[in-house]
């Protein structure tokens, strides 16, 4: 029963992660004109990188180590499938660690009437495209649907498996 509720664990992870790239790219877009910060400078981009949480097995190593073999309790059944259930995998979850870009990333912009700007007229405005944050906002909404349809779909499974 285990692995069952491992799938909601994973994509409860995943959603958490998702939810977290949708908090950094909102604070993006709201400090896209932000020309100066407590530590100095522009506001620096941050992003969310995601990451598994398990060690990296190669694909064949898990799958073979994942297998359970069926025992035969008729002599009509096929022969030469012993009966060993192997142990249970760790369920890799999502993590997310947060990245923030380096106090180089910023563009200039010239506008002499700004406070903020220098002695030639430009200001270092933070290096954010507004299109390409939307971008990353509509994909780790995506990300968050999927997961929550990949919970929804393993509480049916269950559903189902309780009817038999």
């Amino acid at each position: 029963m285990e692995g069952v509720f491992s799938t909601i664990k994973i994509s409860g992870s995943g959603m958490s992660v998702q939810r977290r790239k949708m908090n950094v790219v909102a604070e993006n877009i709201a400090n896209a004109e932000t020309t100066s910060t407590e530590e100095g400078g522009p506001y620096r981009r941050r992003r969310v990188e995601v990451e598994s949480a398990s060690e990296k097995l190669p694909f064949q190593t898990v799958l073979k180590n994942s297998q359970a073999t069926l025992t035969r309790t008729s002599r009509r059944h096929i022969a030469g499938f012993p009966s060993s259930i192997q142990r249970q995998e760790s369920v890799a979850v999502a993590t997310g660690k947060e990245v923030v870009d380096g106090p180089d990333a910023y563009k200039l912009v010239y506008d002499p009437s700004h406070p903020e700007s220098n002695d030639e007229g430009y200001v270092k405005m933070p290096d954010i495209e507004i299109i390409n944050e939307m971008v990353d906002m509509m994909s780790a909404n995506r990300g968050y649907e999927a997961n929550a349809m990949a919970i929804s779909a393993s509480k049916e499974m269950l559903k189902s498996a309780l009817d038999i």
